[in-house]
């Protein structure tokens, strides 16, 4: 992980669902985590830690959900329409 996500603030992300339920090393953690920026696929590790730990014990749900552990960020990226020349950008107008 120190390899992968070299700053401390993603690294203080991905293991933040691990910390705050007390299970610092009681568990060995392979991801998989493909596409996005590498704050987005940190962000979606902690997410899937999250969910995990609530599986595992229904206590640990009362200590993530007040953080927002397990809320999805809904934003995506916004689809091209016909006729323009990205998703709100237009083509260049001529009056004459």
């Amino acid at each position: 992980m120190a390899e992968y996500f070299t700053t401390a603030t993603l690294q203080y992300k991905v293991n933040q669902p691990i910390t705050m339920t007390n299970n610092d090393g009681n568990f060995d953690i392979t991801v998989n985590v493909y596409g996005g920026g590498i704050t987005g696929q940190a962000e979606a590790i902690r997410l899937a830690l999250s969910r995990a730990m609530c599986e595992l014990d229904a206590e640990n749900r009362a200590i993530l959900k007040p953080e927002g552990l397990l809320t999805r960020d809904p934003r995506m990226v916004e689809r091209k329409k016909f006729g323009q020349k990205k998703a709100r950008k237009k083509f260049q107008f001529s009056k004459r």
